[in-house]
């Protein structure tokens, strides 16, 4: 694996984290009926966009481990693919080897 394919797993993982502190902060603070203003899970370190969505979808996103939200436009063809076109954000899923490993080895909510 290049260290280029590391990174961006790793920048993916560090949104990934933030982004579960933010579903984990509205469900503290009782905001289920609410939408989670999240951000862009792709690899790159400088992105700044922004996502919406409820907390229902973002569960339905957790729930595999090897899935990712990211902007449109903002998915990495060489370590992922699109699975999933949605209002305001595209899901993706790491390729097998290397980068399905660092999203399973970094996985907040990993068995």
């Amino acid at each position: 694996m290049s260290s280029r394919e590391e990174r961006i797993g790793l920048n993916e993982a560090v949104f990934r984290e933030v982004n579960e502190r933010i579903e984990n902060l509205a469900e503290t603070f009782d905001l289920n009926t609410q939408s989670l203003d999240l951000i862009c899970e792709c690899g790159d370190a400088t992105c700044v966009k922004r996502l919406t969505m409820t907390r229902a979808e973002y569960e339905k996103l957790r729930s595999e481990e090897h899935q990712f939200a990211v902007h449109p436009g903002h998915d990495f063809p060489e370590v992922e693919r699109i699975v999933a076109r949605l209002k305001g954000y595209d899901v993706v899923v790491k390729d097998r080897g290397a980068p399905e490993r660092i999203a399973e080895e970094t996985d907040p909510r990993g068995a």
